[in-house]
């Protein structure tokens, strides 16, 4: 009788850490702004890149809001183990009038702008082996993206926050988004 509690309690709490996991998965977004934009501290020594417009003819993410899709616990596990085609944009993540994301050919930052309010898109890039954060800005205007061609370590992770930036002031400003840890290589 005991035996049974312990499975059923070792159950539920699979299922929860597998649904929390799947809801972290998911970009966030923020429709609004705040009534106020509040300033983001930067740590020192975080480089600044303006971005590109991409190469004519590439193959640009979307700028429209990802749909909400029903959970699916198979359909989860069957995205995780396939190999992201080669100009795939992982790690996905938005917040208001900032979209980002990562293609691992060519070790590509895409930053989308997503609002007309006189700032720009902004994507931080963090490295998990040591090497400076960075910061590429999409000054290109609204529903537009910018690239930015960087060269990380393929055994190495990337990961991605994006917040709005003022190029007058020079500040960065919430709300600010992050995505998980991708892999550089783009395998799972």
């Amino acid at each position: 009788m005991r035996e049974n509690w312990r499975i059923k309690v070792s159950v539920v709490a699979g299922v929860s850490a597998l649904a929390f996991s799947a809801l972290m998965a998911a970009p966030a977004v923020a429709d609004e702004a705040a009534d106020s934009l509040q300033e983001v501290e930067m740590p020192a020594g975080v480089k600044i890149v303006e971005g590109l417009a991409p190469v004519v003819g590439a193959d640009a993410p979307s700028l429209e809001p990802e749909a909400d899709a029903p959970f699916s616990a198979a359909a989860a596990a069957a995205a995780a183990k396939a190999a992201p085609a080669a100009n795939t944009c992982l790690g996905s993540t938005a917040a208001y009038g900032s979209k980002g994301c990562f293609q691992h050919n060519g070790d590509i930052v895409w930053a989308g702008d997503t609002q007309k309010d006189g700032m720009s898109a902004a994507v931080g890039v963090y490295t998990d082996y040591g090497r400076a954060a960075e910061v590429c800005i999409n000054k290109l205007g609204v529903n537009t993206w910018a690239t930015c061609n960087k060269d990380y370590r393929e055994t190495g992770n990337v990961r991605l926050r994006v917040f709005r930036y003022d190029g007058d002031t020079g500040k960065f400003y919430q709300p600010e988004s992050w995505s998980g840890w991708i892999p550089v290589d783009g395998k799972y």
